[in-house]
């Protein structure tokens, strides 16, 4: 019975260790946020890295319940002007990014943009 009680501490330190790395895993992988924003190339900025990544963009962005957020987010290439995006966004940053219509931003979101 002493034997239990002394590898109970041991499990439960093992238990919360898979709870933590799940939980972690999850928010790094799969935990995204949308925003959406427009492309400004007045607030781009070339940066000199080592990587591809040359460009360096902080835009005015919004939720699709219309939150605005600052976000900086690093590109290879200049994008087009006037552009719409949506950003995918997890705890480490800006996942990943694509272009999109004006059509197909949400109602909160086209609030704060006229169409081109």
């Amino acid at each position: 019975m002493e034997e239990i009680r002394e590898k109970i501490p041991m499990l439960f330190a093992i238990l919360l260790a898979i709870v933590v790395c799940g939980l972690a895993y999850y928010f790094l992988e799969y935990h995204q946020l949308v925003y959406y924003t427009q492309v400004d190339n007045m607030k781009l900025e070339r940066i000199s890295a080592s990587d591809d990544m040359k460009f360096e963009y902080t835009l005015e962005c919004y939720s699709e319940r219309g939150k605005n957020k600052k976000i900086s987010f690093k590109t290879s290439r200049e994008l087009r002007e006037d552009a719409y995006l949506m950003l995918e966004l997890t705890v480490m940053g800006v996942h990943a990014w694509k272009e999109v219509q004006y059509e197909e931003l949400p109602e909160e979101v086209k609030i704060n943009y006229e169409e081109n």
